[in-house]
């Protein structure tokens, strides 16, 4: 018996062998849920002070990978986050979380935190003042959700580490974004410009991750396009483009891989509730009669966990489609027009008879936004399944990162001279122009300012001049940037940009991720990826050759606004105006780089630098709390206030809704849970969920009649989908309400049935 055991057990350890052999690293994926309050809170990307969340598109995640050795002695995490940016404070606080889990497994050097860019999703996380003042300030809710999201996402890739690949193909996607700036890119030499085919990037990189025994379990790409599908006064929270094609390739590889042009029919879970009762529609009509809408009722707050219509589980695939550099790059890929006269906007300053406020780009599905928002995110969901599909060359080699804080705010440069040679120049305090006040196409300023504006004007200085005004060293370093907001001096109540910026290198094989606090333009993106990846290659041949793979992570660690080029920055449209540190910006960040670079292939350890400042002690919020709900005499907290006709019947394609009387969303952030649901009838009589408020065909919209009032509504608006199965249907909504002693109570109500034919 002995020796069978002895047989069996070098068995499995052979096995174990090949199995590890035959795999490069240990990979492992997560998702969370990081949507963040869903009312009162300002969204955070357009600095539209109107734009207040009122509900929900679909929810936000934040996606995470980690890939180690064999020995799980080196290994890199990135996560891509469903939100506008990365965040100073949310990283250092996020990196304090895992210090205390993991110890020094996981630091500033080897985890990436990277934003999508979408516009539409809850402000007020970061610290530095610029960015929270359209938010009234600091918001706790939308901090903590996203401290909290990363950290489950990391925590769950770090759990289900196992053996596997990592797959990297290469394609371009040709009209999912256009230049929103080409009078600036065409001041870029025309020598340098003759290289591209287009004025922006079209090549999309993806990863496939693939368990050596559960098969592929992920996917991350990166390609750049703007998160602004979704316009400057939309409401309702959304991962925009990106986040749909995330939604759209996870739902299609959980109904097993079908062809991605039926994309319609895909992202559905429920075809296996088909009932006999179907071919009756006069018999389905007499059941859904039977069923009227409930009376608002309590439910128990663990009730969030069982509203999910997609359950984790070890099986789930994680899919994220990652921001690179979209500095200049629109999805409003119809053009710019005059939304008064329906002609071409002004080619250099984007302006209609001298106004910047009516030149809008407009969508592929123009007007309406969310099937833009669908369309540029089916398009690259599409480019990512038939990369996915095709993922052929296996990454191997070493896993590597470095990583450095820099001071921008004096960094010197060394930059060629005119006449030949070379000097040092020294990069500014941040500042904004007059033209980042003038807004993009993708959503214009107000007032009198322009794009390309390089003199400003007298009023406005005089504005700007109350705040602060910058001194004859700091115009003539942003030169020729007229000084709008000079917020790199601006220190009340407590500083206003950035000057400690992170930069990164992760490595990962023959794959090398930069990760660039900003959104560099597509130019800046290209000198950046050609000049790191021939540093690599000049630094050991051998091992990089001519098969280096190097790609922009955007918006990733913190935030610092754009970077564009010396030429873009001297026409001072938007991207250049909001290139904070002065003309040499990219200039010093292809310097940098290159050292992290010449460090990782050298394995020197780089001092750490300046550490950014903690300010989450300074931070202040004027955004009241919810005081309490309440609803009208006799009417309870889940009443239908509207409801779905008697025995109505809808065809797909049509939209039902229903209204009920509702709590403020920000009591419970319904996190890993829904507000909406819609719920089939299945056999034996009992209500199965089938489409929650993280499906992109149903919406979850939430309002007060007056602006002060207790008392509120929520509207379940579901679009039914090609793909719906016949059958008998209600609405859902699950909310909590707030009383006057503060306490909260969960509650639920749902519609009239109905008949889907």
């Amino acid at each position: 018996m002995s020796s069978l055991f002895q047989f069996l057990l070098l068995l499995l350890l052979l096995l174990a062998r090949v199995v590890y052999s035959s795999s490069e690293y240990l990979i492992g994926v997560g998702s969370y849920d990081i949507t963040g309050p869903a009312a009162d809170v300002n969204m955070m990307g357009y600095a539209n002070s109107d734009q207040i969340a009122s509900g929900i598109h679909f929810r936000l995640r934040a996606r995470a990978f980690i890939v180690a050795d064999p020995q799980g002695n080196n290994r890199v995490a990135f996560v891509n986050l469903d939100a506008c940016m990365a965040s100073q404070i949310v990283t250092i606080k996020l990196l304090e979380r895992l210090k205390a889990r993991y110890g020094d497994v996981y630091t500033e050097k080897n985890v990436a935190i990277s934003g999508i860019h979408t516009h539409a999703g809850p402000g007020g996380y970061l610290q530095y003042v610029t960015y929270i003042v359209t938010s009234l300030g600091f918001v706790r809710q939308s901090f903590d959700v996203l401290v909290d999201g990363i950290e489950q996402s990391i925590i769950q890739a770090h759990q289900s580490l196992r053996p596997g690949s990592v797959f990297v193909n290469k394609g371009d996607l040709l009209d999912a974004g256009v230049n929103r700036s080409p009078s600036s890119y065409l001041n870029n030499p025309a020598s340098e410009r003759s290289k591209y085919k287009y004025n922006v990037d079209k090549e999309m990189t993806l990863l496939k991750f693939v368990d050596s025994q559960l098969g592929p379990i992920g996917s991350f790409n990166w390609f750049a396009t703007h998160g602004t599908s979704m316009s400057r006064t939309n409401s309702l929270i959304s991962g925009d483009n990106k986040g749909a094609a995330a939604r759209f390739m996870e739902d299609w590889f959980q109904n097993g891989q079908k062809n991605a042009d039926s994309i319609r029919q895909i992202p559905r879970r429920v075809s296996n509730i088909v009932s006999d009762l179907s071919r009756n529609q006069s018999r389905l009509l007499d059941i859904a009669a039977s069923f009227k809408s409930s009376r608002g009722q309590r439910v128990a707050k663990s009730v969030d966990s069982k509203i999910r219509v997609r359950k984790a589980s070890k099986r789930t695939f994680v899919s994220a489609f990652c921001q690179s550099n979209c500095g200049d790059v629109s999805p409003n890929t119809l053009g710019t027009l005059c939304i008064d006269t329906g002609l071409p906007c002004d080619f250099n300053h984007s302006t209609c008879n001298g106004k910047n406020e009516l030149c809008y780009g407009r969508g592929p599905g123009y007007p309406d936004e969310f099937e833009s928002t669908r369309i540029i995110g089916e398009k690259q969901f599409k480019m990512a399944v038939e990369l996915f599909n095709k993922a052929s060359e296996k990454l191997q080699g070493k896993i590597g990162y470095q990583h450095a804080y820099l001071d921008f705010s004096n960094l010197e440069v060394t930059v060629p001279k005119a006449g030949g040679g070379v000097e040092t120049v020294k990069t500014c305090p941040a500042a904004m122009g007059f033209g980042f006040a003038a807004g993009t196409t993708d959503g214009p300023g107000a007032f009198d300012f322009k794009q390309g504006d390089d003199q400003g004007n007298v009023f406005w200085r005089l504005v700007r001049n109350v705040l602060t005004t910058p001194g004859p060293e700091q115009v003539q370093c942003q030169k020729p940037k007229p000084i709008l907001l000079d917020t790199g001096e601006m220190k009340t109540p407590y500083d206003w940009a950035p000057s400690i910026l992170p930069i990164q290198i992760l490595r990962i094989g023959q794959l090398v991720i930069l990760s660039v606090p900003g959104e560099f333009t597509t130019m800046a993106g290209r000198r950046l990826r050609d000049a790191v990846k021939s540093h690599f290659i000049s630094l050991n041949s051998k091992e990089f050759g001519n098969n280096l793979h190097v790609v922009i992570a955007g918006l990733t660690n913190t935030y610092s606004q754009y970077i564009a080029t010396f030429q873009e920055y001297e026409v001072q449209r938007y991207e250049g105006a909001s290139t904070l540190y002065g003309p040499h910006t990219l200039t010093a960040y292809i310097q940098e780089f290159k050292k992290l670079a010449t460090a990782l292939v050298n394995g020197q350890t780089l001092p750490l630098g300046p550490q950014p400042p903690d300010l989450l002690n300074k931070q202040i919020s004027l955004l009241s709390p919810v005081v309490v709900d309440s609803t009208p005499l006799g009417v309870s907290f889940g009443d239908v206030k509207a409801d779905v006709p008697p025995k109505s019947t809808f065809k797909r394609g049509q939209q039902v809704n229903a209204t009920f009387w509702s709590g403020c969303p920000r009591n419970d952030l319904m996190t890993e849970g829904s507000f909406a649901v819609v719920e089939t009838l299945r056999d034996g009589g009992k209500w199965f969920p089938v489409y929650d408020d993280d499906d992109f065909s149903l919406k979850f919209k939430w309002s007060r009649e007056e602006k002060l009032s207790p008392e509120s509504q929520a509207t379940v608006e579901w679009r039914i989908p090609a793909s719906a199965v016949a059958g008998v249907y209600r609405l859902r909504h699950y909310g909590a309400s707030k009383s006057l002693f503060g306490s909260i109570s969960s509650f639920s109500g749902s519609s009239n049935a109905f008949v889907v034919v």
